[in-house]
């Protein structure tokens, strides 16, 4: 039986993808339940990752009577709120939630395939395989393990020594519920999809959401211990001080708590050994920020191509295994080179220069 750990995006793509084909796998996931707690905001699938997964999971007519309508526009601000690029998207990197893609995922698998409040505590050698303890005391053995369990992987360690970095930037989520009526300075200020603020090595980061919600990043260079403390709203002003009177309007209030979230990379170029019987996908395997937007879309090809070459190599995990790796490897490196530079334009002292100059570049032809 293949074993999954982690039911995100990545274990929940292989797992789709593999049952369509007509291969059982069993996901085991720390989670009371699929909707124990909020998985997040938008993301922008793109077309030659996330969609060509989308696709091996046979969604793609679903998939796109979710996405959010011209969520994919886009706007960078200075902090005197002077828009300095606008861009009203092309449908090409469609926006849908989180929650509900995840959910799109679960519903292509049997009843049972998920165990949900699995925590693993444990992974030990055994005969042909691994032994993997859970919290509740469970004990369950495989010879297939698949680590899709995000930033503090639990089966990274099998692999790999490698530990997450703190980038020396943390997050601070703020959201607004019913933006257009409540809080329609908000509402203006991100405007139809995604809106980057930046200058002085701070930012807020924001997006739309369906049912007229939007949710805003405020981002700030400070210590990795910063977030244990008291986290208010005078304190986050603080930072803001000397910009626009828009966006204090927008710190002053929102709804439910403030939610800190530390953002942290894996070495970039991340790799291991071919060791038999384990291997992993998405940030389990490649934790990047998520200033290329790639994480989600990765887990998901990941995902699909380790799907297929399962698929492809019947009877031979470890040629599957080490066929995936090959392909993996570099795209990931390729990808969160890109998103530590990108983390690093986006907070220098004279942003947001450097990310439109990255926006036109992206917009010139090849060749």
């Amino acid at each position: 039986m293949i074993t999954i750990i982690g039911a995100g995006m990545g274990g929940l793509t292989l797992a789709s993808v593999l049952h369509r084909n007509g291969i059982a796998a069993e996901i085991y996931d720390a989670d009371l339940s699929a909707t124990s707690r909020h998985q997040g905001g938008m993301l922008d699938v793109h077309e030659d990752t996330g969609q060509v997964a989308i696709a091996a999971a046979g969604l793609s007519d679903t998939f796109r009577t979710l996405v959010l309508p011209q969520g994919d526009a886009m706007m960078v601000r200075d902090k005197t709120g002077t828009i300095l690029l606008s861009d009203e998207g092309d449908g090409s990197r469609p926006e849908i939630d989180r929650g509900a893609l995840r959910n799109l995922l679960i519903e292509t698998l049997p009843a049972g395939t998920i165990h949900w409040n699995c925590k693993v505590t444990e992974i030990a050698k055994a005969d042909g395989g691994n032994e993997l303890t859970f919290a509740d005391g469970r004990v369950v053995t495989t010879d297939v393990l698949i680590g899709a369990d995000g930033a503090w992987s639990k089966v990274r360690p099998l692999l790999s020594a490698a530990k997450p970095v703190y980038s020396g930037i943390t997050f601070v989520e703020l959201r607004y519920l019913d933006a257009d009526e409540k809080y329609p300075m908000a509402a203006e200020l991100v405007g139809k999809g995604t809106l980057f603020a930046l200058s002085d090595e701070r930012g807020l980061l924001a997006h739309r959401e369906p049912n007229h919600e939007v949710c805003v990043y405020v981002a700030v260079k400070v210590p990795e211990e910063w977030w244990k403390g008291p986290i208010t709203r005078d304190l986050l002003l603080s930072f803001f001080a000397d910009w626009d009177k828009r966006y204090l309007d927008v710190l002053a209030a929102s709804d439910g708590d403030l939610s800190a979230r530390q953002i942290h990379a894996l070495p970039v170029g991340h790799n291991w050994p071919r060791i038999p019987g384990v291997t992993l996908v998405g940030d389990s395997a490649h934790l990047m920020s998520p200033f290329a937007g790639e994480g989600v879309n990765l887990a998901m090809i990941d995902g699909a191509d380790l799907a297929m070459a399962i698929i492809d190599n019947p009877g031979d995990i470890e040629k599957a295994f080490a066929s995936y790796e090959a392909k993996m490897f570099p795209r990931a490196a390729e990808k969160a080179a890109e998103s530590a530079e990108n983390l690093i334009v986006a907070f220098e002292a004279d942003a947001p220069k450097g990310l439109l100059a990255f926006f036109a570049s992206m917009s010139q032809p090849e060749g």
